[in-house]
């Protein structure tokens, strides 16, 4: 703890940088632990504060901008690998959406106070097509609030902090190992959340070729994408006669939705993890008869490109005899 307390005083503005520059780029580093200390330690070392600010301000400019530049290339593919990641499966991306439609630029201050948004925010920003020089003016006045913000609290309440520091440099490897259990524990229980989430107890699972079987004879399902407008918008990809309902209006929706017809949602997210929360709601609302669509949409898409191959993969005679 002391070697910890020394590399703060002597290296402030580098582990700063490194701190928020790893957090920025999804590593789970409490970067503003270090910030508020950093603040604390500032008061009467001269020239500490105004580098450890340009340090923190630096790391959040490379790591969010590495995200945007990679919205920008890739668009919500990034986001289906954040919510891969993320202990919070894909609510983050949810939350994040939800933010930057309401706020627009602005967004990208709200993220940086919200768990699990901040990450997703800037590459969803690129996705949706904000221009460069937008999100640098956002970006920069939201990591200056958020790097001045924890820099004052730590300056304001500098008189504890050092108390603080001073009883954990006495106790040094007991707060260590106590800070790990407690990191330890708070993971553990954020898995068990999301396995419980993505359970599909009570839920079975149509795979594709039996969808599709279902959708050409009577009595047909009805498809829902719980996906979001703009997912749907940004995607070509779709299941000819799905009705699209945002998880977040499926509750207000129940009302029309035929409660004697078999249903089956689906999405693209790992693990089909929308889609079993809307079966959940659908389930709760009084439909019984729900079922999730095995692979999301990405499986639909996949068997509809390995059919417009099969022919290209045929010897020519097998090929006309199979167009015939």
């Amino acid at each position: 703890m002391n070697d910890l307390i020394a590399l703060l005083v002597e290296q402030g503005p580098l582990v700063v940088f490194a701190v928020t520059l790893a957090a920025r780029l999804g590593a789970p580093v409490p970067a503003v632990p270090f910030l508020v200390v950093a603040g604390g330690l500032s008061v009467g070392a001269g020239a500490y504060l105004p580098w450890v600010a340009g340090a923190a301000l630096l790391g959040n400019l490379l790591g969010d901008g590495a995200w945007f530049l990679a919205g920008r290339h890739w668009g919500l593919g990034v986001m289906r690998l954040l919510c891969r990641i993320s202990l919070s499966a894909d609510s983050c991306v949810k939350r994040s959406e939800t933010i930057l439609d309401r706020w627009g630029g602005l967004s990208l201050i709200a993220a940086k106070f919200v768990p699990g948004v901040s990450l997703v925010a800037p590459p969803m920003a690129g996705a949706s097509g904000m221009s460069n020089r937008r999100f640098l003016s956002y970006e920069t006045l939201a990591a200056l609030i958020w790097t001045l913000g924890f820099l004052g609290l730590g300056r304001l309440f500098h008189g504890a902090i050092q108390e603080v520091l001073a009883v954990l440099s006495g106790i040094g490897l007991v707060a260590t190992l106590v800070l790990v259990i407690a990191l330890v524990a708070f993971v553990g229980w954020r898995y068990q959340t999301r396995r419980l989430a993505r359970s599909t107890a009570g839920f079975d699972r149509i795979d594709v070729a039996s969808l599709r079987g279902a959708l050409a004879g009577d009595g047909a399902p009805l498809v829902i994408d719980v996906r979001s407008a703009r997912e749907r918008a940004s995607d070509d990809r779709s299941i000819p006669g799905a009705l699209g309902i945002p998880l977040g209006m499926l509750a207000e929706r129940l009302g029309s939705l035929p409660i004697d017809r078999d249903v089956v949602t689906f999405c693209d997210c790992p693990d089909d993890v929308s889609a079993v929360v809307g079966a959940r709601i659908l389930s709760t609302g009084g439909l019984t008869r729900v079922r999730v669509l095995a692979g999301g949409l990405s499986a639909w898409a996949d068997e509809d490109r390995l059919s417009a191959s099969e022919p290209d993969r045929m010897p020519p005679g097998a090929a006309a005899a199979h167009a015939a």
